[in-house]
C-alpha cells in the first residue's frame, strides 16, 4: 500500500503546490518511488500529457520533480473557466462538459468516483503519493460537496500536512481558525503544519511558534523562508504581475481568461497591459485564453483594440498565440456555444484567418520546423479550427503541414512552448532571455530548500 502525504492549506497562494513540489522531489532523491495527485484543479494553466489528454500544470511540474512524464490520472478533474460562472471540465484529460457551478456539483459523486479510480491506479504503481488539496481545507460551504480536500483525505486516510503563508500576514488567526472550524473528525487528519514564505531571522518567531504549539497541539515541521532565486512554473494566474515601467520593450496583454503564460517565463521584465497606456512598445502579445469571444470584447470595451492597432502602426510587432491568433483574425465563430453564449465576433483583423470553434479539442505535442530555421519542441491546447490562405507565408511547418501565419510584421500561432527554449526568444524577439536555470536543477534547489528546513525526524514519523 502506497504512503500517502497530504498537503492542505489555510486559503489558496499559500504555497501548497510548492511545498508539493518540493515535497516530491525530496523523496524522489531519497530513492522512492513517488507520483503526484490533485483530484480536482481549477486553472487554464496546463499541460500535455505524452500519452494524449491534459492536466493542470501545478502536477506536470510535479511530475517532473518525481522523475516521471505528466498523465492524467494525476489531475483527474480539471477545471478551465470560462467565465465567473462557468468552466470547461476536463474528466481524466478529456474534454466531458462546459457547465455552470450549480450544475457542476450535480455531478459531484460520479466525479469523485472518477477521482478515486485514478488514485488507486497511482497508488498501485508507487510507493509514495503526494496528493495536494485545494484553497482552504477550511471552506465549511463546501463540506458536502467537497472532492479534493478533507473529505478524500478521510476517505484514504491520508495525514495532511497544513501549511500556512505568514508574508500575507495573519498567520496565527489563519491556522487556529483552520482547525477550529473544522470538526473533529477532520480536524484529527491534520498532522503537522508548516510556515511559509518567511522572510527576515526566524529566532524573532521563536515566541510565535510557542504560541502555536500549545494552540495547535501539532508539531510544526518547520519555518521555511521565501527563496526568489527558486523559480518553478506558477499554477494560476494570481502570480502575475502588472508592470508597465518605462524599460520594458514587451508588452502582454493579461486576458481575464489568459491561459498557459507559462510560455513567457523566459520573456525579460514583460509589461502585462490591462488598459492602453501612452508608450510604445516593440512587441505586443495577445496570449492563449480560454474564452476567445469573451476576451475578444474584453478588449474592446477597454478600447485596447485600438490601441494594439496604433502599437502596428507605430512599428511594433505583433504576435498572438492560441487564442490571441484567433484573436488577430478576421472572425470568430462559435457554432456550437463551446466558450460562451455568443456565436460569432468579428476579430481584430491584423490577420486573413477565420476560426471556427469546434467541439473537438485539439491536444498534442509536436516537433515544429519554424520557417526560419530550426526545429523546436512544442505543444497544442485549443478548441478550433483556423483557416488561412493558402499562399500566405506559415510561421512554421508540422509534419509538412503549415501551420500559422506571417503577415506584415504580425504572425500568430498554435504553438505553446515557443519562448521555453533561448534561441527562440532572441531570434524571434530580438531580445536576451532570462537566465533561468534548467528545471531539474530548479527542483533540487526546492528539495534542498525542504531539507535545509524541515524537521526531517518529524516528517518521517509523521508521513512515511
Amino acid at each position: 500500500m502506497a504512503k500517502l502525504i497530504f498537503v492542505g492549506g489555510t486559503a489558496s497562494h499559500v504555497g501548497k503546490s510548492w511545498m508539493a513540489t518540493a515535497i516530491c522531489r525530496y523523496l524522489y532523491r531519497r530513492g522512492f518511488r513517488v507520483a503526484p495527485f490533485k483530484a480536482q484543479n481549477m486553472s487554464n494553466n496546463s499541460a500535455p500529457c505524452p500519452t494524449g489528454g491534459e492536466i493542470g500544470r501545478a502536477q506536470a511540474v510535479q511530475a517532473e520533480a518525481c522523475g516521471l512524464l505528466p498523465e492524467p490520472d494525476m489531475n483527474p478533474v480539471l477545471l478551465k473557466p470560462t467565465g465567473d460562472m462557468g468552466s470547461q471540465v476536463v474528466v481524466r484529460g478529456q474534454v466531458w462538459r462546459n457547465l455552470l457551478a450549480r450544475e457542476y456539483y450535480q455531478h459531484q459523486e460520479w466525479l469523485f468516483r472518477q477521482s478515486l479510480e485514478a488514485f488507486c491506479n497511482l497508488a498501485g504503481r508507487f510507493g509514495v503519493i503526494v496528493i495536494e488539496g485545494a484553497g482552504s481545507i477550511a471552506e465549511v460551504n463546501l463540506r458536502g460537496r467537497d472532492i479534493v480536500n478533507l473529505p478524500l483525505a478521510a476517505r484514504l486516510g491520508a495525514p495532511v500536512l497544513l501549511v500556512a503563508d505568514i508574508d500575507r500576514g495573519g498567520v496565527f488567526g489563519s491556522l487556529v481558525g483552520t482547525l477550529c472550524v473544522l470538526e473533529d473528525k477532520e480536524r484529527q487528519l491534520v498532522r503537522a503544519y508548516a510556515i511559509n514564505k518567511f522572510r527576515g531571522d526566524p529566532a524573532l518567531f521563536a515566541g510565535g511558534l510557542d504560541f502555536l504549539r500549545h494552540r495547535l497541539q501539532r508539531p510544526c515541521l518547520g519555518v521555511f523562508p521565501w527563496n526568489p532565486d527558486i523559480q518553478i512554473d506558477p499554477e494560476d494566474a494570481v502570480s502575475l504581475e502588472d508592470p508597465t515601467e518605462p524599460g520594458h520593450e514587451i508588452a502582454i496583454l493579461r486576458l481575464p481568461h489568459i491561459s498557459n503564460f507559462t510560455d513567457f517565463r523566459l520573456l525579460p521584465q514583460p509589461a502585462w497591459i490591462t488598459r492602453p497606456v501612452e508608450r510604445s512598445f516593440r512587441v505586443v502579445i495577445l496570449p492563449g485564453t480560454k474564452n476567445t469571444l469573451a476576451d475578444l470584447e474584453w478588449l474592446r470595451a477597454r478600447q485596447l483594440d485600438v490601441w494594439i492597432q496604433r502599437q502596428h502602426q507605430g512599428g511594433a510587432q505583433i504576435v498572438g498565440i492560441c487564442g490571441g491568433y484567433q484573436i488577430l483574425g478576421e472572425c470568430v465563430q462559435d457554432p456550437h456555444q463551446v466558450e460562451s453564449a455568443r456565436r460569432e465576433a468579428a476579430g481584430l483583423g491584423l490577420l486573413p484567418v477565420r476560426t471556427v470553434l469546434t467541439q473537438r479539442k485539439q491536444v498534442r505535442a509536436v516537433r515544429a520546423k519554424l520557417s526560419w530555421g530550426p526545429e523546436v519542441d512544442a505543444y497544442e491546447i485549443h478548441m478550433g479550427v483556423t483557416e488561412r490562405p493558402n499562399a500566405a507565408e506559415p510561421f512554421a511547418w508540422i509534419d509538412g503541414q503549415p501551420e500559422g501565419i506571417v503577415v506584415n510584421n504580425c504572425w500568430g500561432t498554435y504553438l505553446h512552448g515557443l519562448f521555453e527554449h533561448p534561441e527562440t526568444v532572441r531570434r524571434l524577439l530580438n531580445v536576451e532571455p532570462k537566465p533561468l536555470a534548467p528545471k531539474a536543477e530548479m527542483y533540487d534547489r526546492l528539495a534542498d530548500w525542504f531539507s535545509a528546513h524541515a524537521d526531517l525526524e518529524q516528517f518521517e514519523a509523521v508521513f512515511l
